[in-house]
């Protein structure tokens, strides 16, 4: 079994997604600001708490970054090479890791390879390298869910393997630090079974989460070889919870979330860049709630950019869905409106309480009281423990403990 790099127990990750950060998207062929823009946000992040960076797609694309047309080349609309080595040195300055997003189940319908493959016919060099039914005469790709545009690789082919290991190595000998590895969920834990490990070997300090729903976690981090899935039930629960005024939700999230923690420490979250906003769901007077859960259970914390000021956002069905929780953000954090500080502020107390607790990232959690509408549980590791007040009374509230009894934290305050 892998063991996972000591910096990740430590780390909070700010997730971004560029295109959108940047101001490149929706995709128009506008360059937008790049890269580099990130740079001048690091600090922010950093001040924030976080000591990892995680990027959504970078690399050349159709259009949304996950129909990738090129692995090794950056997305035209966010700059060039030496722009990704700029913004990796600069977070490293800073003392932030950097993880890349790797779409690595499909590819866009317009990749060079997979025309070429169309072309040829069956007998071409990358006809296998697909998911291509050619027993039909016409080739038949197999879709990622549907989306014509996006055309599945053959993950039983040993070269899609060899290819990927190749691209995983290229980026983190450039500097990145980890990858998150979208769509795991769908791609056999098989391949990831011989990828992951065959990367591992010259990069020991690595760190690979796969994108999972849904499932059996930890069967699939035990055979896939991957170190941990995105907690998307936690997810769930936290805003359900909240949005409902039902914490019975929760709490049985958080038993199922215990057992998990038990093998591995999985990547957990209250919004990412393909969910409605936080703040949409819960509304602004809840938001402190589900950030101080975020803050308080075990695992490795992530906060989606502009979660941290309020912002609001749907997600919808259509073309352009994405485009409300994947904003551009403003030349500097002095453009950003005065109304969303006091989120910010309450992010960063929260970090830095986690971070001033270290052991939260092993940290199992135990039911001390439980009714629809107030929910308190302990946050246990032999270092230490920290007991946390849910309230969704008249005005909603959160109170932290220490074993003493003392408050480190309370909001309202």
């Amino acid at each position: 079994m892998a063991t996972t790099p000591s910096w990740v127990s430590h780390c909070v990750w700010w997730q971004v997604y560029p295109l959108g950060f940047s101001g490149a998207h929706p995709p128009t062929g506008v360059a937008g600001r790049g890269l580099r823009h990130l740079i001048g946000w690091l600090d922010y992040a950093r001040d924030l708490g976080a000591s990892g960076l995680a990027l959504g797609p970078i690399f050349s694309s159709q259009s949304h970054g996950y129909d990738t047309l090129d692995y090794f080349a950056i997305d035209p609309r966010l700059g060039q090479s030496e722009d990704f080595d700029a913004l990796v040195a600069a977070c490293h300055e800073r003392g932030l890791k950097v993880m890349l997003d790797g779409v690595f189940n499909h590819v866009g319908a317009g990749h060079p390879w997979l025309r070429q493959a169309l072309a040829e016919g069956p007998d071409g060099p990358y006809a296998q390298f697909f998911a291509l039914d050619w027993s039909g005469g016409q080739p038949k790709p197999r879709f990622f869910e549907g989306h014509s545009s996006l055309v599945e690789l053959n993950h039983q082919n040993l070269q899609v393997a060899e290819f990927v290991q190749t691209v995983m190595s290229h980026w983190l000998d450039r500097g990145a630090d980890a990858w998150r590895l979208d769509a795991a969920y769908r791609t056999p834990t098989p391949f990831w079974h011989a990828v992951i490990p065959a990367v591992r070997r010259d990069h020991p300090e690595a760190w690979f989460v796969g994108e999972v729903i849904h499932g059996d976690y930890a069967r699939i981090v035990k055979s896939s070889g991957l170190d941990a899935v995105t907690q998307y039930e936690l997810w769930k629960a936290v805003w359900s919870s909240l949005a409902s005024d039902n914490f019975f939700e929760l709490d049985w999230a958080l038993r199922r979330h215990n057992g998990w923690l038990e093998s591995f420490a999985p990547m957990t979250f209250v919004g990412n860049h393909d969910v409605t906003r936080l703040a949409s769901q819960v509304g602004q007077a809840k938001i402190v709630l589900a950030l101080a859960v975020l803050a308080t259970v075990g695992g490795v914390p992530s906060f989606y950019y502009g979660d941290e000021q309020g912002f609001v956002g749907l997600k919808q069905e259509r073309a352009g869905g994405d485009d409300e929780i994947r904003p551009a953000f403003p030349a500097s954090p002095a453009e950003l409106s005065p109304a969303g500080w006091w989120v910010y502020r309450a992010c960063q107390d929260l970090v830095g309480l986690r971070r001033r607790h270290p052991w939260l990232a092993g940290a199992q959690t135990e039911k001390r009281e439980l009714t629809t509408t107030r929910y308190v549980y302990a946050s246990r590791a032999p270092e230490g423990e920290l007991t946390v007040e849910l309230d969704l009374g008249r005005q909603p509230g959160v109170v932290i403990r220490d074993s003493q009894g003392e408050i480190l934290y309370r909001w309202p305050k």
